[in-house]
């Protein structure tokens, strides 16, 4: 019976271990091959850091954006149930499953110069979004707002409602019940959301070089800068990917404890 215990548990860590390959061993790949003898000075070098501080205003920004959009809209989705509300939540997650570059083309076709909006902006304000770096902010924008509008919708609808009715019995408008009670008690969700949106956004590929291109200095960011590399400069591409690997172990180590709470 023992016998047949140890080799039971024997099988079932079969899969763990070929799991723990599949995923470890292209980092693995990525670290033994990185160039840590000349790291820096890839690391130093203008292209890498012009795509690098691109990357942090842009994903900043983006993340900003996806929070003054995405709070107010969590709280209008958690706030009840109705076909209405249901629509609106499948429009807004729908960049989550979509392939990157539909989203781009999507932004294309209504944010650019012959596009929905693009064509009246352009025409009215003579503004274009496309190939700029606020286009690049547009589409990190796009594909990370869902992802702060699910953490925070998940917190309201966990957060005790008699809280906020016993600020309203108080006296305390709505607008005030939320900005002293609701949103102080919700605000770990709020973090870990916005911290998400800004690492989705900062690792942005597919609807960024489709709606705005790979332009160095103005719409190349380090995931185009990996991918541009490739070709001519593999070293650099493997140090950018070393980068925006270390960003992804520190939002994961920063977050354990909203995601994986100790037993």
């Amino acid at each position: 019976m023992n016998a047949r215990r140890r080799l039971a548990a024997a099988a079932a860590r079969v899969p763990v271990v070929l799991a723990a390959l599949l995923f470890g061993l292209p980092l693995l790949g990525l670290l033994a091959r990185a160039p840590w003898a000349t790291f820096l000075e890839q690391l130093g070098s203008p292209p890498v850091l012009a795509a690098l501080r691109l990357s942090l205003v842009c994903s900043v920004a983006a993340a900003l954006g996806a929070l003054a959009l995405g709070l107010p809209l969590a709280a209008w989705l958690a706030s009840g149930r109705s076909p209405a509300r249901t629509a609106v939540r499948v429009l807004v997650l729908l960049p989550m499953v979509l392939p990157p570059i539909v989203g781009g083309v999507a932004l294309l076709l209504a944010f650019g110069r012959n596009g929905l909006v693009g064509a009246p902006l352009e025409r009215l304000l003579g503004v274009s979004l496309p190939f700029t770096t606020a286009g690049v902010v547009l589409a990190e924008t796009y594909v990370a707002t869902p992802f702060l509008v699910l953490a925070v919708e998940s917190g309201l609808r966990s957060f005790d409602a008699r809280y906020a009715e016993a600020a309203a019995t108080l006296g305390a408008s709505r607008w005030r019940t939320f900005r002293t009670v609701t949103l102080p008690m919700i605000a770990p969700a709020v973090r870990a959301g916005l911290v998400v949106a800004w690492a989705r956004a900062l690792g942005e590929f597919g609807a960024t070089i489709t709606f705005a291109g790979n332009l160095q200095g103005r719409t190349r960011t380090l995931p185009l800068a990996v991918f541009n590399a490739l070709e001519t400069r593999p070293e650099a591409a493997i140090v950018l990917s070393v980068i925006l690997v270390g960003v992804s172990a520190l939002l994961l180590f920063a977050l354990r404890d909203r995601w994986f709470p100790a037993p």
